[in-house]
């Protein structure tokens, strides 16, 4: 006899698995909405800033003799950050991707929707700032909170409350990258740092994944390829999965880089944490300063998330006649941008670091062809240190492998699995999220619902 699809409710109730799926298709489809809600609002701010009030104000500067781009460039990533001390003064301050994945593993699996607010308005105000910080992470606690506050409504046990929770995250994932298989493997993949554990949420999570994705790409103009390598498949063997691996332990040695540039730029803003506005705008400030700093075929380059940069950028490499005179400004991008990124998160910005280390590791693995001479082929070189710099900050090799065989043109998924697995094991003793660990209760027995 079929499983009956209606949704229990009460006490600690326990759905039937059919019941199961179609909570998650509803919460991935309210996903949908809320990322292209998201999205477009965004969007909007980002023209507001970027393509008016910027050049607006770089005029007047330059009528009254002033270098009016740099000065305005300032003022408005300085200004941003002020706004986003004042909103973490005045609404809050809600958790970053560590806090999340905390939850998880102790609040019984759900997400906090009194942070939502805050979350909302000091991510877009965030990212319009110029943070180099993505929107994965926003839409992460605010879609994955919403999925918390359905299990709490529907009082269902525990386990699957917290499947609710990572049908959720899912979806906000699933929409962002535009592939949603990456997106739920990737949402189950974080908590931990050595592989998927809540195997049990894992078709829940892929479902509503695939119906968020369905609802954004029908309502957002998203880009297919989002990283397209204008270059021949090259045939697999033995000698590009070598240079994979020999990409994967560079990739890991710049994840590493970044970590401890990370944990070097707390140490120099956490004097500021209890002033939050000044905070926020040193912050904006140094950020400016950065885009300010970057070489000029690469310019503000150090701001955002970097998707569409790294997109440009790979454009440019597409069409260009490759050189050494590439190699400087590539590599001193990828550096800055580690800069920008460790500046952003430790400033009270909010967003994520996903697509930042994906340029991160793009225009580092296009200086290291180049200094090669193309001994590492650019298309691996690319993708190979793109996947190995995630990887070696986030833990997910699984997931990133999947989402750089979606967002990329070229078939080269074995020899980006082999990059990300030399990663994930060069990076075991280090670890910058450090809420990530073992599906453990407090006294450290291994969890289990009955």
């Amino acid at each position: 006899m079929a499983e009956k699809t209606q949704l229990p409710t009460g006490r600690n109730a326990k759905p039937s698995f059919n019941a199961l799926l179609l909570t998650a298709s509803l919460i991935g489809t309210f996903g949908g909405f809320v990322a292209y809600l998201y999205a477009t609002v965004l969007h909007f701010m980002l023209g507001l800033t970027w393509d008016h009030a910027l050049p607006l104000a770089s005029q007047l500067l330059a009528q009254i003799g002033l270098p009016g781009d740099a000065l305005s460039l300032l003022a408005v990533t300085t200004f941003g950050g002020l706004l986003v001390g004042l909103c973490l003064k005045r609404f809050g301050v809600p958790g970053e991707i560590a806090a999340v994945v905390n939850n998880i593993h102790l609040e019984d699996g759900k997400i906090p929707t009194k942070q939502t607010p805050s979350m909302i308005v000091t991510s877009l105000v965030s990212i319009t700032a110029g943070g180099s910080a993505g929107p994965e992470a926003p839409l992460v606690q605010i879609i994955g909170s919403a999925g918390s506050w359905l299990g709490d409504r529907l009082d269902w046990m525990r386990a699957h409350t917290r499947t609710l929770t990572f049908c959720g995250m899912s979806a906000a994932l699933g929409a962002f990258f535009g592939a949603p298989l990456a997106g739920a493997v990737f949402a189950l993949e974080i908590p931990h740092r050595n592989g998927l554990e809540y195997y049990e949420a894992l078709v829940p999570s892929i479902v509503s994944a695939f119906f968020s994705y369905w609802i954004f790409n029908t309502l957002a103009d998203h880009p297919h390829p989002l990283f397209p390598l204008k270059w021949e498949t090259p045939h697999i063997d033995s000698e590009l999965l070598l240079k994979s691996i020999l990409l994967g332990a560079v990739g890991a040695l710049a994840a590493i880089l970044f970590m401890q540039l990370f944990r070097l730029a707390h140490l120099v803003l956490e004097r500021l944490e209890k002033r939050r506005a000044l905070l926020g705008a040193c912050g904006g400030l140094l950020l400016g300063l950065l885009a300010i700093a970057s070489p000029s075929q690469l310019s503000s380059s150090t701001l955002f998330w970097g998707e569409f940069q790294m997109r440009e950028i790979l454009l440019q490499l597409g069409a260009a006649e490759l050189n050494s005179s590439w190699f400087a400004p590539l590599a001193a991008i990828a550096f800055l941008k580690m800069l920008a990124v460790s500046v952003t998160l430790n400033s009270g910005f909010r967003g994520g670091f996903i697509f930042p280390l994906f340029f991160i590791g793009g225009t580092a693995g296009a200086a290291l062809s180049i200094a090669t001479a193309g001994w590492l082929p650019l298309p691996l070189s690319i993708v190979c240190l793109m996947a190995a710099a995630n990887v070696g900050v986030t833990r997910t090799p699984i997931s990133t492998t999947i989402l750089l065989g979606t967002l990329t043109s070229l078939s080269l998924t074995p020899l980006v699995l082999a990059a990300s697995l030399t990663a994930f094991v060069l990076t075991n003793k280090i670890q910058l999220i450090h809420s990530q660990r073992p599906r453990k209760t407090p006294s450290g027995y291994v969890w289990r619902e009955t």
